[in-house]
């Protein structure tokens, strides 16, 4: 496996949308649940673009209970007995930047895995704003329900070719939030990088905790990853999360970055900030690998 601290270019090849694909290719491109209109325009000159020379990389579909979900999965080509991580998209689904996200893991030696957790309530990409998804499919995904699908993903990177007792998760945004569910969820997660996932709020009967309330149980792991100018997630709420988790027992972290809002590591939106996008990334590597998932 690579060494953790080769340089970040020598992982990911960058290139503009103009260079590769007009943007309306690259929407047909991603994987059934693109890009939303919400998140347009694409940031042409930071979208990075990483091959699968060396891989097995493309969709598949996991069964879980019943229903054929489908996954983006990245893998080096010909390998077994591999490091698994779980990549949980932003509300927008597994399009080209979550499936991007997988093959750098899929690089570095790991099963990388990225559910569709929507496949039930619709398609992220039919939507034309973010209070549309939200209403239409987003505040109908019951927790449940996606845990259940994430332990499908486990099972069949069990059966094929992943090491699931090295077993990683990371989230974005939505993603993030989940992050941290799935965390004490399931126990026999190694690690977990929470990207600005939402740590508290309210509370239904499809999603009946938060993060903050599963925090003084929680066993594994977490680094946290967070924009000191994110809105969405005010510095309160990290220090009431710091507060609930310093009740139980597990050693989690944050890094917040300054100057970032939300979503800076969403390399084809505006929003994106490269140096902490960058080193968010190697803290990542650098936090599965102190916690034996590589």
């Amino acid at each position: 496996m690579p060494n953790l601290k080769e340089d970040f270019d020598s992982l990911v090849a960058k290139t503009s949308l103009s260079d590769s694909v007009d943007r309306r290719t690259f929407l047909k491109t991603t994987l059934g649940t693109g890009f939303a209109a919400a998140v347009m325009p694409v940031c042409a000159q930071t979208m990075i673009k990483t091959d699968t020379v060396g891989l097995t990389a493309g969709p598949l579909e996991v069964q879980a209970n019943g229903l054929s979900v489908p996954i983006y999965r990245a893998q080096p080509e010909g390998k077994t007995n591999l490091p698994v991580v779980l990549v949980i998209s932003e509300i927008f689904g597994v399009h080209e930047h979550i499936a991007d996200i997988a093959r750098r893991f899929a690089k570095l030696g790991y099963l990388a895995i990225a559910p569709d957790l929507f496949k039930r309530q619709g398609n992220p990409a039919a939507f034309a704003s973010i209070a549309e998804l939200q209403a239409a499919v987003i505040s109908k995904v019951p927790d449940d329900q996606v845990l259940g699908d994430i332990d499908a993903c486990v099972a069949w990177a069990k059966e094929n070719g992943g090491n699931v007792d090295k077993l990683a998760i990371t989230g974005f945004c939505w993603g993030g939030r989940i992050t941290w569910l799935y965390a004490a969820h399931n126990p026999k997660v190694k690690a977990a990088a929470a990207w600005y996932g939402r740590l508290v709020g309210d509370k239904n009967e499809l999603t009946p905790k938060q993060p903050v309330d599963i925090a003084a149980t929680l066993k594994v792991p977490v680094l946290g990853l967070y924009g000191g100018k994110d809105d969405g997630i005010p510095q309160d709420t990290l220090a009431q999360m710091k507060a609930a988790l310093a009740k139980g027992s597990s050693k989690c972290e944050f890094v917040v970055y300054p100057n970032s809002g939300h979503a800076f590591n969403a390399d084809y939106r505006p929003s994106y900030v490269e140096a902490d996008a960058r080193d968010g990334w190697k803290r990542t590597l650098a936090w599965f690998k102190a916690h034996g998932v590589s």
